[in-house]
C-alpha cells in the first residue's frame, strides 16, 4: 500500500502486505488461522493455512498442532553487504517451537503471544512465518487461536530494505485504522464455527490486543487479514451465476462449467460438514428436555430460520406407546421453538407445551404418518389459510405464508417420536431436494438422540416407581416418638438399590426401627429388599424379640438363594419403659445423641453376620434412653467413600447429629449435607432418625385383676373413673364396651395368672389386655343362636384399630381409639 488511500492502490499492490506502506495504515496480509483445542489438537484450518503450510485441510484436522507446527532450526542471521540493515533481527538458535509458540501450543500460556519461527512446510520446505497466539476461554472446545502469515511473502512485496525491523506483536487498544475490519471479518474465516462461538473468539482477540506488524521502534500497523477482494467478489458472482442456473434445473454455461461443478461439490461437503457438526452437538445428555433443546438449536439458523419440534404426548412423559401409525387423535406436545425473529413474535401464537392434533389434510399429518421428509417451496395463502384454521383465536397466518417449509419426522426403530417443522424467510433460498435429504438425513440422527434419551426417561420413571413402591410412607408421628427418614438413590451405579427403612408398630405402644442394605445393586437387589423388608414386616407384627426376628430373617434368606447378602440393624423402642432393645446384623452402628448434654455416641453392639450367612447368633442389648434422645440409623453409603477409613465417615456421623437443628427434617439434611452425599457418591443412602419422646408416667394407668368375673365389673368402673379424671367423658362408653367384652375373655381363658389390664394416653387412646392363654383369639361371624363369638365384633365394630399378639406368658388383645380434639 503507497502513501494513498487503500482504495487507490492497485489491486496487486492491496493483496499483498499494505502494512509497509503509510506507517500507520491498515496492513492487508494473507493470514493462516489454526485453531487448537483443548486436547492440543487442530479443530479449524483456513485455507490461508493451506497455502502457508502445504498441507491440505483434511491431513490437518484432527492432528496435534505441534506436530503441524514444528521449528526445524534457527532464523538464519544474514547481515546484508555495506550499510544495508538486517532484515530478520538477531535470533538466537533454538530447538522446536521455542519458549513462546511452544509453550503456546501446549497450553502453558495464559496471554496472548507473538513471534517469528522457522517453520518446516510440507512441500515448501522452511517458511519464515510471523505468528500471534490467543489463548481462548469460555463454554467452546477452542483452548487456542494462531495467526499466521507468510514473512518472505512480506519481504518481497515492500522489499526488505525498506524496514528496519518486521516484528508481530500486539495493540492493547483498537483504535487503529481496520481495527473495525477485523472484528467483521475475521468470523469470515472461521466458517465452521457458530456464530456466537466465532464471536466470542473475536471480541477475546479484541480485548488481548490487537495483532500489529512493527517496521522500527515507533512505527506500529494494524494486520487486517487480505482477501484479493476484486478476485473474490468476481469469483462470487461467477458462483452465484452458476447456482442460480442449478437451482433452476437449467444447464450451466460453458464458461462457469468448473464453477458449477465446484458449487456442486462444495454444497455436498457443506451439508456433510454441517451434519456432522449437528451430531456432534446433539446427543451430549441422556436428558430428554436438553436433548430437545440442543436439536432445535443445531439447525437455527445455519441450516433454517424457524425449528418447531413437536413430539408425541407418550413420548414427552416417558412413557410406553403403541408404535402404529399416528392417526388424527394422537396429540403433539410442543416442546421446542427456535428462530431468528424478533424476541416474542412466535410466542403467543404458537407457545412451547401446548398439545393439539393435527388434521389430515395438513403437511404435518403426512409426515407423520408416511415417516417421510415433506417440502413445500413456498406456503401458499390457501395452504396457510387451512393450517391457521387449527388456531382458534390466533392467526398464525403471517408467520407462515410464503415461506419454505419443510416438515421432517423424528423417528426410531420404524416408529415416530414427532416431527420438526422448518421455515426459511421468504428472502431466503427455497428448501430443494438437496434439503429434503439434508432434513431427512438430520432428522433420522436426532430421532435417535430422542429415543435413546426418552428410553432413558422410561427406564428412569420406571426404576422410580418400582423404588418408591417398596419404600415405606412412614408417618412423622408414632406413639411416644418423631421420625423423619430420607433415602438417595445411587447417582453413578442405578437409581435403585437395596437400601430400605421402615418403622413398624408394636403392641404395646412400642415402636420397632429397622435399617437394612442388600448387597449389590439394580433390580435383582431391590426384589430381594422388597422379599427381607415384607418379612422384617411380619414377624415384627409377631413381636418376636429383636435377636429372634434376625435368626427368623436370615433362614428366609437361605431358603430364598444364596446369591444375595444383606445387613440390617433392628431396634424396638419402649416409650412407657425408656428403653431401646437392639439386634445387629452386619450393619453399621447406630448413634444415640443424648438430650441432657447433646453428646453423640456409637452404640456398642454385638455385630453379627450378615443375614444369609447362616449359622450364626445373634444378640439383643438393652439400653436405657431418656425423652429427647435421638437415635439414628442408617446404611455405609452415607459414611464410606473409597480409599478413606469408615471410622472417619462414623465420626463425622456423630458430629453432624450432635448438631442443633430445629426440626427433625433440618437435622436430617444437616447429616446428608455434612457428609456430601449429593456429588460423587456412588451407593444408595438410607437414613432414619428417631426423636424418643417417651409417654409420661401421668398417661399410664395399670390394674392387675383375678381371673373372676366379677373382676369384669371392676374393670369397668376403674377405666370409667380414669377416663373421667383424664378428660375424656365422650369416650367412657364405648370403651367400657369394650374392655368389658376383652375382660371377659381374659377371665375365661386364663389360667392361673392375674389378668393385665392397662391404659395409654397418647396420640390415641390404647387398650390393652393380657392373659396368660397362648391361643389368639380369631374374629367370628356368630349366628343368631351362638352363645359366644360377639365379642371381637363389637371391639372390630367401634374401635379405630385392634389387633393381638403373643407375649412371652401368653397373649395381648389391644384396641385403640382416637382422642376427641382439643378446644
Amino acid at each position: 500500500m503507497d502513501r494513498g488511500t487503500e482504495r487507490d492502490a492497485p489491486p496487486e499492490r492491496r493483496a499483498g502486505d499494505g502494512a509497509a506502506a503509510e506507517r500507520g495504515g491498515a496492513g492487508r496480509i494473507p493470514l493462516a488461522v489454526v485453531v487448537v483445542d483443548r486436547d492440543g489438537l487442530v479443530s479449524h484450518w483456513s485455507t490461508g493455512a493451506r497455502r502457508l503450510f502445504s498441507l491440505p485441510k483434511e491431513d490437518a484436522l484432527g492432528r496435534p498442532a505441534a506436530d503441524l507446527l514444528p521449528v526445524t532450526g534457527a532464523l538464519p542471521e544474514e547481515p546484508g553487504g555495506p550499510g544495508e540493515e538486517e532484515p530478520y533481527g538477531a535470533y538466537a538458535a533454538y530447538d522446536g517451537p521455542g519458549p513462546g509458540l511452544g509453550a503456546s501450543l501446549g497450553g502453558g500460556l495464559s496471554y496472548p503471544a507473538a513471534g517469528r519461527a522457522r517453520l518446516a512446510a510440507a512441500d515448501a520446505g522452511r517458511v519464515d512465518v510471523l505468528w500471534w497466539a490467543y489463548p481462548l476461554v469460555g463454554p467452546g472446545r477452542e483452548r487456542l487461536l494462531v495467526l499466521a502469515a507468510d514473512a518472505d511473502g512480506l519481504l518481497r512485496t515492500d522489499g526488505a530494505g525498506t524496514f528496519e525491523r518486521i516484528a508481530p506483536g500486539f495493540a492493547l487498544h483498537t483504535d487503529f485504522p481496520g481495527s473495525e475490519d477485523l472484528a467483521r471479518r475475521l468470523p469470515e474465516i472461521l466458517p465452521s464455527m457458530s456464530v456466537g462461538d466465532s464471536a466470542r473468539i473475536v471480541a477475546q482477540v479484541l480485548e488481548l490486543g490487537y495483532p500489529v506488524l512493527e517496521f522500527s521502534q515507533n512505527d506500529r500497523v494494524p494486520v487486517t487479514p487480505d482477501w484479493g477482494v476484486p478476485r473474490r467478489i468476481e469469483r462470487r458472482e461467477r458462483r452465484e451465476r452458476a447456482a442460480r442456473a442449478l437451482a433452476a434445473g437449467e444447464p450451466v454455461p460453458e464458461e462457469l462449467r468448473d464453477e458449477g461443478e465446484d458449487l456442486e461439490y462444495a454444497a455436498v461437503r457443506e451439508r456433510l460438514e454441517f451434519l456432522n457438526e449437528v451430531s456432534s452437538r446433539i446427543g451430549t445428555s441422556l436428558d430428554l428436555s436438553r436433548t430437545i433443546v440442543e436439536v432445535s438449536k443445531a439447525v437455527v439458523p445455519r441450516f433454517t430460520d424457524v425449528a418447531g419440534t413437536y413430539l408425541r404426548e407418550q413420548v414427552v412423559a416417558g412413557e410406553g406407546f403403541d408404535e402404529g401409525v399416528p392417526d388424527t387423535t394422537t396429540l403433539w406436545h410442543r416442546v421446542a421453538l427456535e428462530h431468528t425473529d424478533e424476541p416474542g413474535r412466535w410466542d403467543d401464537v404458537v407457545p412451547v407445551g401446548e398439545a393439539m392434533p393435527f388434521p389430515a389434510h395438513t403437511p404435518f399429518f403426512q409426515c407423520m404418518t408416511t415417516g417421510e421428509p415433506v417440502l413445500v417451496p413456498r406456503v401458499s395463502e390457501e395452504m396457510g389459510h387451512a393450517i391457521a384454521s387449527q388456531f382458534e383465536k390466533r392467526d398464525i397466518r403471517p408467520l407462515i405464508t410464503g415461506r419454505s417449509m419443510l416438515v421432517v419426522p423424528l423417528k426410531a426403530r420404524h416408529a415416530v417420536l414427532g416431527f420438526m417443522i422448518l421455515l426459511r424467510h421468504p428472502e431466503r433460498q427455497v428448501f430443494n431436494d438437496m434439503d429434503r435429504v439434508t432434513g431427512a438425513e438430520l432428522a433420522a440422527r436426532a430421532g435417535l438422540v430422542l429415543d435413546n434419551a426418552r428410553m432413558y426417561t422410561y427406564q428412569e420413571n420406571v426404576a422410580e416407581t418400582l423404588q418408591d413402591s417398596m419404600l415405606p410412607h412412614i408417618p412423622p408421628r408414632m406413639a411416644g416418638c418423631d421420625i423423619a427418614t430420607r433415602y438417595l438413590p445411587g447417582t453413578l451405579l442405578g437409581r435403585i438399590g437395596g437400601d430400605w427403612f421402615d418403622a413398624v408398630k408394636l403392641p404395646g405402644a412400642r415402636t420397632a426401627f429397622v435399617v437394612g442394605d442388600v448387597m449389590g445393586h439394580g433390580l435383582n437387589s431391590a426384589a430381594m429388599m422388597g422379599q427381607l423388608r415384607t418379612a422384617v414386616q411380619t414377624m415384627a407384627a409377631l413381636d418376636l424379640p429383636p435377636a429372634q426376628l434376625l435368626r427368623n430373617l436370615d433362614d428366609l434368606a437361605q431358603r430364598l438363594g444364596d446369591t444375595y447378602l444383606a445387613t440390617c440393624l433392628y431396634a424396638v423402642y419402649d416409650p412407657i419403659a425408656s428403653e431401646l432393645r437392639l439386634a445387629n446384623a452386619g450393619h453399621i452402628p447406630p448413634v444415640l445423641v443424648r438430650a441432657a448434654d447433646g453428646r453423640s455416641e456409637l452404640l456398642d453392639l454385638p455385630t453379627g453376620a450378615p443375614i444369609g450367612v447362616g449359622g450364626v447368633p445373634f444378640e439383643t442389648v438393652r439400653v436405657p434412653v431418656e425423652p429427647g434422645d435421638r437415635l439414628v440409623m442408617c446404611t455405609d453409603g452415607l459414611v464410606e467413600v473409597r480409599g478413606e477409613d469408615i471410622g472417619v465417615g462414623l465420626a463425622t456421623l456423630c458430629e453432624s447429629a450432635a448438631h442443633p437443628a430445629a426440626s427433625m427434617d433440618d437435622a436430617c439434611d444437616t447429616i446428608i449435607r455434612t457428609l456430601n452425599t449429593q456429588g460423587g457418591r456412588k451407593d444408595d443412602v438410607a437414613l432414619l432418625m428417631a426423636r424418643l419422646g417417651g409417654i409420661e408416667p401421668d398417661d399410664v394407668a395399670e390394674w392387675r385383676l383375678v381371673p373372676e368375673p366379677s373382676e369384669v365389673g371392676r374393670a369397668r368402673a376403674v377405666v370409667r373413673e380414669q377416663l373421667h379424671d383424664w378428660g375424656l367423658p365422650k369416650l367412657v362408653d364405648s370403651t367400657e364396651l369394650m374392655v368389658s367384652e376383652l375382660v371377659t375373655n381374659a377371665v375365661l381363658h386364663s389360667h392361673a395368672r392375674p389378668v393385665a389390664l392397662r391404659l395409654v394416653r397418647g396420640d390415641t387412646l390404647l387398650c390393652e389386655v393380657e392373659d396368660d392363654d397362648h391361643e389368639l383369639p380369631t374374629l367370628l361371624d356368630a349366628r343368631p343362636a351362638d352363645e359366644f363369638g360377639r365379642g371381637l365384633r363389637v371391639v372390630s365394630t367401634l374401635a379405630r384399630q385392634w389387633g393381638t399378639s403373643r407375649t412371652t406368658t401368653g397373649k395381648s388383645v389391644w384396641f385403640e381409639l382416637t382422642l376427641p380434639r382439643r378446644r
